[in-house]
């Protein structure tokens, strides 16, 4: 981007820079006050001058946004946190009816229903519904510079 002194900012050069800030702050150069107090900068400017002003104490970002080295599954850490403790859960209460049937001798109520059903059918509704996937993103950005 050619940065010439006196010259208005459009749009785009904005959201330009903002992404860029964006970048360095997913990278951990900036902390959220920080992106939050340049970004205000950044859409508050008229000048290009004042947008290089910006990003001068920042390192300049090569052209593609580096991929991350962590794949991203179907499921936030968080559910799959869930799903575990779940299956754990319910595998011991599993456990300990057998054992409780087979040392009484006879088939008694099936109790971890209550247990496994209305926890796995909370878990099963929020997957699919996908409430918590969508904010993952901007949860784990948050996450990040903490």
């Amino acid at each position: 981007m050619d940065i010439s002194p006196g010259t208005r900012a459009s749009d785009a050069e904005r959201a330009h820079v903002a992404e860029a800030l964006g970048r360095h702050m997913a990278d951990g150069r900036l902390n959220v006050a920080e992106y939050n107090e340049r970004l205000n900068r950044v859409y508050g400017t008229a000048t290009r001058e004042d947008l290089a002003l910006v990003l001068g104490d920042l390192p300049k970002l090569s052209k593609a946004p580096v991929a991350q080295s962590r794949s991203q599954g179907r499921f936030p850490i968080w559910q799959r946190i869930e799903g575990s403790a779940w299956l754990a859960v319910g595998l011991l209460c599993l456990a300990i009816w057998a054992m409780v049937s087979v040392a009484s001798g006879e088939f008694t109520y099936p109790w971890p229903i209550w247990v496994i059903g209305p926890w796995g059918a909370v878990l099963a509704f929020r997957a699919v519904m996908g409430w918590e996937a969508t904010a993952s993103g901007a949860c784990s950005a948050s996450m990040r510079t903490r």
